[in-house]
């Protein structure tokens, strides 16, 4: 599987609009170990916003990125990732790479492929606008699902499209439609996908955390972060 992403590697394609260089980006922290989110209250969107603009203007970062397998605390404000017949089975820990820019920025595909599946995933905490993209490497199959994407991303897409690599085929949703989080693109591989259409888990319990990530190897393989 690395021998394939490493292929991959070598097109050099930036999944974000292209008129943003590497240089341009930088790590942000929001897991349960950062001490300075631990005392904002991340269940108001407006807070979580600023908390990362702050940070990227203290690191000199026009686009924030990172939560590969990071465990948050901000999942806890939706019930959607507690459920209450088992407090066990928690989700906090994410999936897939966060990769935060301004609502509009234009999103592209990793590379050639076709639209799997998409879906506007509403409720609080939720994807909002999704699109998953199916890829063929060799043998290799794989998926990449974009999320938090704006509602026209899904205005005349259909299953069985054709994407070229680097196209700029969506754009980030702000934050009436993306499940009230500030504008991200939620950016995750997954392996298999079973009966998913248009959605797949992008946040597990520690329970579920073998599964998950050996099915959503991290992304920082192929982004060059």
């Amino acid at each position: 599987m690395r021998d394939h992403f490493k292929k991959l590697k070598k097109q050099n394609i930036r999944i974000i609009d292209e008129k943003y260089a590497l240089a341009d980006y930088g790590p942000i922290d929001l897991s349960v170990f950062n001490k300075n989110l631990a005392i904002i209250d991340v269940s108001i969107c407006a807070n979580l916003d600023s908390f990362i603009q702050n940070e990227l203007k203290k690191i000199n970062a026009k686009i924030g990125y990172g939560g590969y397998l990071e465990q948050r605390s901000i999942y806890k404000r939706s019930v959607d990732f507690k459920p209450e017949m088992d407090p066990h089975q928690e989700r906090d820990i994410h999936l897939g790479i966060d990769i935060w820019a301004s609502a509009g920025t234009a999103v592209n595909a990793l590379m050639e492929g076709e639209v799997h599946s998409f879906s506007n995933n509403v409720g609080f905490g939720n994807y909002g606008p999704t699109i998953i993209l199916k890829h063929q490497i060799e043998d290799f199959v794989f998926y990449s699902l974009y999320g938090h994407l704006s509602i026209n991303s899904l205005q005349g897409i259909r299953k069985g499209q054709c994407i070229k690599a680097g196209e700029p085929f969506a754009k980030l949703g702000d934050t009436g439609v993306n499940g009230d989080y500030p504008p991200h693109l939620h950016f995750q591989l997954i392996k298999e996908i079973g009966d998913w259409v248009g959605d797949y888990p992008g946040v597990c319990s520690k329970q579920d955390l073998q599964f998950y990530q050996e099915n959503c190897p991290d992304p920082k393989w192929v982004l060059q972060f």
